[in-house]
C-alpha cells in the first residue's frame, strides 16, 4: 500500500526552541514554534514571492562563488524549492537536479530511504529526512544538499504531530547532516511557503 505524507506517524521527540528565520540565519538544532519571524520582522506565515526570489537569489550567488551545486530532495513541498531555485536566470550555473519523493515507495527508489526507516519512524522524522538528504547527494552530482518532508494540511495531523509539523535537513557531501523540526502555522499553502524559506535560509551553512 503506498503511503505519504499524510499518514499519522510517532511523533519523535525534540526540544522547544525559538528561532528566527533571516534572510541567511545559523540554522538551529530544533526549531519548533508557532511563530516564526523573518528578517523585516514579519510572521513566517506572510512569506511573500519576492522574500523566496530574494533567498534563492542569494544563495546562488553564495553557491556560484564556491563553484558548488545543489540538488533538492522533497516531500511536502512538492518541487516548489526547486522551482523557486530555477526562476532564477543562470541557476544552471549552481542548481543540479530536484527530486519529489512523496511516497514511501518513492522515497526508497529516488533517494535511498531505508524501508525499516519508514516503518518504524515513519515519513515525518529526523531519521527520514537525515536519510534523504544524504541520499540525494548519492543520486546526484551536487555538492549540498537540502530535504524536507512534514504535514502540510488540512488532514494528516495527530495530537503528537500536528499539521504544520515539518522537518528539514541540509547536509554537504563529505560532512555530517544537520535537521531541524518546525511547527509551522497557517493553511496548506502557508506551511508550504514557510517550509520553502526555510530551507532555503538553512543552506547558508553548507556553503563556503
Amino acid at each position: 500500500m503506498t503511503r505519504s505524507e499524510g499518514q499519522a506517524i510517532p511523533l519523535v521527540d525534540a526540544a522547544v526552541a525559538h528561532a528566527a528565520i533571516g534572510r541567511f540565519p545559523a540554522a538551529p538544532t530544533s526549531a519548533k514554534t508557532s511563530v516564526q519571524t523573518i528578517d523585516d520582522g514579519r510572521a513566517m506565515d506572510s512569506v511573500s514571492d519576492s522574500h523566496l526570489q530574494a533567498l534563492a537569489e542569494g544563495i546562488g550567488m553564495r553557491l556560484r562563488a564556491a563553484r558548488q551545486m545543489l540538488v533538492t530532495a522533497e516531500s511536502c513541498t512538492g518541487g516548489w524549492i526547486a522551482k523557486i531555485v530555477t526562476d532564477v536566470a543562470g541557476s544552471s550555473d549552481w542548481f543540479d537536479c530536484g527530486l519529489v519523493a512523496y511516497s514511501y515507495e518513492a522515497k526508497q527508489a529516488l533517494l535511498s530511504v531505508n524501508p525499516h526507516t519508514l516503518e518504524t519512524h515513519g515519513a515525518v522524522s529526523r531519521e527520514t529526512v537525515i536519510e534523504m538528504v544524504s541520499g540525494a547527494l548519492v543520486h546526484s552530482g551536487a555538492s549540498v544538499a537540502v530535504a524536507v518532508t512534514g504535514i502540510a494540511g488540512p488532514g494528516g495531523g495527530t495530537a503528537d504531530k500536528p499539521v504544520g509539523t515539518v522537518w528539514v535537513a541540509w547536509k554537504r557531501r563529505g560532512g555530517y547532516p544537520r535537521a531541524v523540526v518546525f511547527a509551522f502555522d497557517g493553511d496548506r499553502e502557508a506551511v508550504r511557503r514557510q517550509t520553502v524559506a526555510a530551507a532555503l535560509s538553512g543552506l547558508a551553512d553548507f556553503v563556503d
